[in-house]
């Protein structure tokens, strides 16, 4: 361990998609597993620098990733990262400060949508003031909360839905690649929802709209028998998966579901959409009272 003012101590084997986070996210130095709760309030909430910076409770992947995505709702930062450990790590990490750093992350979840405090990108702003005048901008400008906050998509690396391979008929390398894929265009697609429909909310509706995407990103098709899969209905009839998630009545929702995959391919077979996010208006539209 080093002092704040000293090197960042990682494992040398690690990729460097954590580190660069850092920079940005400091929590990430304290270890979930631990740290405690007002160690996470006082970085997250009061921007105070960690006491040290160590990075070595996290181990690292190659299919680590950090990106920066043009949506049509605007750019949108993701990080992928392909250990499960790391990924669950990071998600407690970040949540910390809300949930506490001992708050489990469901086995089913695999990906996140997180609205996060940016206190590096804040004192560069503070900066441009003389240091006198910095108390009364810093009230202004947290006054808007998108001032202070950024959205952050973190996403893991596993099989969509938790669905076997051999039930698609593939590899488990090639449902992996397909999975990643449509994880990130599912998790873009609800960033996208949200900034252009904000008052528009359904979440069965969303949760398809966004596997339809996610789906014609990764097949270039839509295919109503893999989502049904998705969320765990077959024959029509609710058997268990990811559709108890979304609603407290998935035996019910389950006839709903099949009407609205019908109705969802009727207007995919329609378009002809070079970029799988063009697909978002017209199934927003097909779903308007």
């Amino acid at each position: 361990m080093v002092s704040a003012a000293g090197k960042i101590i990682r494992d040398p084997k690690m990729s460097d998609v954590v580190e660069k986070l850092s920079a940005d996210y400091p929590q990430l130095y304290l270890d979930p597993d631990t740290d405690t709760p007002e160690s996470y309030r006082r970085v997250v909430l009061s921007g105070v620098e960690p006491e040290t910076k160590s990075l070595t409770h996290f181990r690292g992947d190659v299919f680590d990733r950090l990106e920066t995505i043009e949506t049509p709702a605007g750019p949108v930062r993701a990080v992928t990262l392909g250990d499960r450990r790391d990924f669950e790590l990071f998600l407690r990490g970040m949540m910390a400060a809300k949930n506490g750093p001992l708050a489990p992350v469901p086995k089913n979840q695999g990906a996140a949508i997180l609205t996060v405090f940016n206190w590096p990108r804040n004192r560069a702003h503070l900066k441009i003031f003389p240091e006198k005048e910095q108390p009364a901008e810093f009230r202004r400008f947290t006054r808007d909360r998108a001032n202070y906050t950024e959205t952050l998509v973190i996403l893991s690396r596993g099989p969509y839905s938790n669905v076997d391979a051999a039930a698609l008929g593939l590899s488990k390398e090639e449902w992996l690649e397909y999975s990643d894929t449509i994880r990130r265009f599912h998790e873009l697609t609800h960033v996208i929802c949200r900034r252009l429909y904000p008052g528009d909310v359904d979440p069965v509706r969303d949760e398809v709209i966004a596997d339809a995407v996610g789906l014609y990103a990764a097949f270039g098709r839509f295919d109503a028998e893999k989502e049904a899969l998705f969320l765990g209905i077959k024959d029509g009839r609710y058997t268990g998966g990811r559709l108890e998630n979304y609603t407290c009545d998935p035996e019910k929702q389950a006839a709903r579901v099949r009407i609205m995959l019908e109705r969802v391919g009727k207007v995919i077979a329609l378009q002809s959409a070079a970029n799988a996010f063009n697909l978002i208006p017209p199934l927003m539209k097909a779903f308007s009272p």
